[in-house]
């Protein structure tokens, strides 16, 4: 489904354990994050997804239902660009998995939300996710479901068999 600005349209389903839902947490850059290392609040971040491998972005757009700020999902295999960085905000040192966290744009500071607009046809029922100015109850969103990896504590030992 094409948004306005020609970039895939980003949605939201009810169900936690959809496999088109599941996003890949990544640093900044990939050497300034290791797999498993804890996400701290405060810490820009970027989100790909898993079946694309596109990055959720955002830009000055409006969205289509709403008029909020387009989110799309944006890149190759992913590679974007610096409008798909995200701050993680959270109440402690790092983000918890049982934690309801935001994540506030870098480039825009709008908070990603999703309210109650729904598309029709193609994508009948999925809800728009978009970007707000303020920090409301529609920005907050908690980690349901995946893979969650330990750091470990000496990153250069494998144990093979």
């Amino acid at each position: 489904f094409q948004t306005g600005s020609g970039q895939q349209s980003v949605t939201g389903v009810e169900a936690s354990d959809d496999a088109n839902s599941y996003w890949r947490i990544r640093g900044k850059s990939d050497s300034s994050c290791q797999r498993g290392t804890p996400v701290k609040c405060g810490q820009a971040i970027r989100l790909t997804h898993v079946n694309t491998g596109k990055n959720l972005h955002t830009h000055h757009f409006p969205s289509p239902l709403s008029n909020n700020q387009e989110v799309s999902a944006f890149g190759d295999d992913g590679e974007g660009d610096d409008l798909d960085f995200w701050i993680v905000q959270c109440s402690g040192t790092y983000w918890e998995r049982e934690d309801a966290v935001r994540f506030r744009h870098v480039g825009t500071e709008v908070f990603l939300s999703i309210t109650g607009e729904q598309y029709g046809h193609p994508i009948r029922g999925q809800r728009e996710v978009h970007g707000m100015p303020t920090a409301n109850h529609h920005n907050y969103w908690k980690a349901m479901e995946g893979v969650f990896i330990k750091p470990s504590l000496d990153p250069a030992k494998h144990d093979e068999l």
